[in-house]
């Protein structure tokens, strides 16, 4: 016991000389400070090569090369040019007029709104009240969506009441009168529709078969062609439930990425069956948009020559050929794009090349949550409309054909000020596409500086709209001309005195 104790305090007593004292406040200070200090020297010796580089000049390739990407996403100058529409001196309040004008609107979302803005300024020239117009359900889509569906109705009748009467429906006493019934000739002159006047003699109603492209593009009075405007620009505002999902994907969107282009890829079963386009595509699709054409009644064209078509520049660019127009472009991989389109006809796998060269392609179902897009299912118009909103709010707008979408979306940009639209020239990348396609020419330098040059003046810049095609003469030539909403300048588009 007593050898066991004394070994014991004999260990702890030699143990002891090597414990470290306790350290006191001063010393743990003394501590904290030295590391901070070491800390900092580390700190300043890894950064400093950083900051002498930022410091540093770019160097002339690093300076063009954010010079080009500038130049891709810059809208082109406006020069002083603003959105134009109150009316003229000369222009009067409506009068409630007791003869009533119901209207069948026909076609596609941007088919109807152009057709209904062209009626909004017949009844004016007629002095009709408008009755809220019909929406087309037999079309392809077939969308059994109301004008209150897609539209906010109070929004519309109560911006164009100092314009043309408005009025939900029909009297409840003029349902049963006999109407007249009219198609009224495309692309018509005031003169026209002042005529159509003497039908008020037999009739109190008048029934419009159907709406798109019922007035002339040009020799419109001012006062008329600013009416158009106020239509389509403010008082055809999308329903509340449509605006704001179309806002919240946009927000979305810029969260991803700073900057998106919005690619209206026209690539979908109806537009390549009513094109007759089939280039790519294999002998059993081919043979399925032609049944298709034969069987759509309206459509007239039965027989078309897909060849014929594409040279001629009629048809819409194909994914592969969309992706390739982009690099060329020179846009950069990572640059995100929206996909502003129905179904793309052969699914994904057609998507394929354009998403090899352009991995982020974002579409609705990307951003948009199931549940809130269950409230649009089957209502391909109210879609439609959340495209065309992120179409008009995107930094670049590309359409890969020329179609209702991507008229009404550049010219609505362009009352906006102009922002960039890049329009394809179809018939001008088929030669290019065809020289990739035999090994003639190859992606790169040669390819980009052919694409650019063939694009620099087609992004969207201030200019009066284009009249018909020369040499085409009658009404013929009305089918040529730019469309007034394709490009509303002059007259919804003015110049400032400054400028």
């Amino acid at each position: 016991m007593v050898n066991s104790r004394g070994y014991s305090h004999s260990r702890a007593s030699s143990t002891s000389k090597f414990l470290p004292r306790k350290p006191t406040l001063y010393t743990i200070t003394v501590y904290i400070i030295l590391l901070f200090a070491f800390s900092i020297v580390i700190f300043l010796f890894y950064t400093r090569d950083v900051l002498e580089d930022e410091q540093k000049p770019l160097s002339s390739e690093d300076s063009q090369f954010v010079q080009m990407q500038d130049e891709l996403w810059n809208a082109p100058s406006s020069h002083g040019l603003h959105p134009c529409v109150k009316p003229t001196s000369k222009y009067k309040a409506t009068q409630g007029w007791d003869r009533y004008m119901t209207v069948k609107s026909n076609g596609g979302l941007n088919q109807m709104r152009t057709g209904i803005s062209d009626m909004v300024a017949v009844a004016r020239i007629m002095n009709a009240t408008l009755v809220i117009p019909q929406l087309d359900r037999r079309s392809f889509w077939k969308d059994s969506s109301t004008f209150a569906d897609i539209f906010d109705e109070l929004h519309f009748m109560t911006t164009l009441q100092g314009d043309v009467r408005i009025v939900k429906e029909l009297p409840k006493q003029l349902e049963s009168v006999p109407r007249a019934r009219k198609h009224f000739t495309s692309w018509s002159s005031m003169g026209y529709y002042q005529e159509m006047t003497h039908l008020w003699e037999e009739y109190q109603v008048i029934h419009v078969a159907k709406s798109d492209s019922r007035l002339a593009n040009n020799d419109l009075p001012i006062d008329i062609q600013r009416l158009r405007c106020r239509a389509l620009y403010h008082a055809l505002r999308f329903s509340p439930q449509i605006e704001n999902l179309g806002k919240k994907l946009v927000e979305r969107l810029r969260s991803r990425g700073r900057r998106y282009i919005a690619l209206h890829l026209r690539y979908e079963k109806d537009m390549l069956s009513f094109t007759g386009c089939t280039y790519g595509l294999t002998d059993a699709e081919s043979e399925e948009l032609r049944i298709m054409r034969e069987n759509t009644n309206h459509w007239k064209m039965k027989k078309i020559n897909a060849t014929e078509q594409r040279i001629g520049g009629f048809c819409p660019l194909t994914p592969k050929e969309i992706g390739i127009f982009l690099r060329a472009l020179g846009y950069l991989p990572s640059t995100l794009i929206y996909i502003a389109a129905g179904e793309i006809y052969g699914g994904d796998a057609r998507l394929l090349e354009l998403k090899s060269r352009f991995p982020n392609l974002i579409f609705k179902e990307t951003i948009a949550t199931q549940e809130e897009l269950k409230a649009f299912a089957h209502h391909s118009s109210q879609t439609a409309a959340l495209d065309y909103i992120i179409s008009i709010e995107s930094d670049v707008f590309i359409p890969s054909h020329s179609g209702n979408m991507a008229r009404a979306v550049e010219g609505h940009r362009r009352f906006l000020g102009h922002r960039k639209t890049i329009t394809p020239d179809r018939k001008g990348l088929v030669d290019i596409f065809d020289k990739l396609e035999a090994g003639q020419l190859k992606e790169g330098s040669s390819l980009s500086y052919l694409v650019t040059k063939m694009h620099k003046n087609r992004q969207g810049a201030p200019r009066k709209r284009g009249g018909s095609l020369p040499g085409v003469k009658g009404r013929a030539r009305f089918r040529t001309e730019e469309s007034f909403y394709e490009n509303p300048y002059p007259e919804c588009i003015c110049s400032s005195k400054k400028h």
